[in-house]
């Protein structure tokens, strides 16, 4: 699968080759998450060509991580599913983030910010239970993004997939979200809480007041905010 090999016998040698060519870890980080078309795929990897995420998955259905099937009545459409020696990658990459949670230094993480695998985050991992029972219309905004990464919308319907849109999907919104993304990415990692933010006045919530009073429990975090750090 690797462009160079190792030439060693070495299990970490073997499993390198595998897993550590360029984009592939996080590539496992989408499939583990969940994501299991290819669109989608890229939306959690917004810098990768689709070129080259075509080959990494080529290469992961060789190596028999993956399983490539047709989606039925969807002409040319795949979805790629984990296999058993996949989803054994799980606690590795769990591990891996771990890791840079806790050892690499918060201003180096909040360096590298991103609004568009920020929000496909956010809109991932949303807990719908404490939400009122009816359609709720979030809207994000990102004061100091250009136009193009400034608004993002994200659509709750109970019984169906959580929708996100990049351009004003017509619906009335329930509730704003104002905020920097440097802010926004530090609640989402767990270098800050909503209500620190909201207190001054980093973060501003606009409407509803049910869902602004709930966001710190149907805004999960990510997986790896509660790990703390050594640096």
């Amino acid at each position: 699968m690797s462009e160079h090999s190792y030439n060693q016998f070495c299990p970490i040698a073997m499993a390198s080759e595998v897993i550590a060519t360029r984009w592939t870890l996080l590539l496992l980080r989408e499939l583990v998450m969940g994501s299991t078309r290819f669109n989608d795929l890229r939306r959690g990897l917004p810098s990768m060509s689709p070129a080259l995420l075509s080959r990494r998955l080529k290469e992961l259905e060789e190596t028999g991580i993956i399983t490539r099937r047709t989606v039925p009545r969807q002409k040319g459409m795949f979805d790629y599913q984990l296999t058993e020696a996949g989803l054994a990658l799980r606690p590795i990459i769990e591990a891996v983030g771990v890791w840079g949670k806790e050892w690499i230094r918060t201003e180096a993480t909040l360096s590298n910010l991103d609004s568009n695998l920020l929000i496909w985050d956010i809109k991932r991992s949303i807990n719908t239970d404490p939400m009122p029972k009816r359609k709720c219309v979030i809207a994000f905004i990102f004061t100091d993004q250009p136009f193009e990464r400034r608004n993002y919308w994200l659509v709750v319907t109970p019984g169906e997939d959580i929708d996100l849109c990049l351009v004003d999907p017509g619906f009335d919104v329930d509730l704003y979200v104002t905020t920097d993304l440097h802010t926004m990415t530090a609640v989402w990692l767990g270098y800050a809480t909503v209500l620190q933010m909201i207190s001054s006045d980093k973060l501003v919530l606009t409407g509803d007041r049910v869902l602004a009073g709930n966001l710190a429990t149907w805004l999960k975090l990510s997986p790896f905010a509660p790990v703390a750090q050594r640096v």
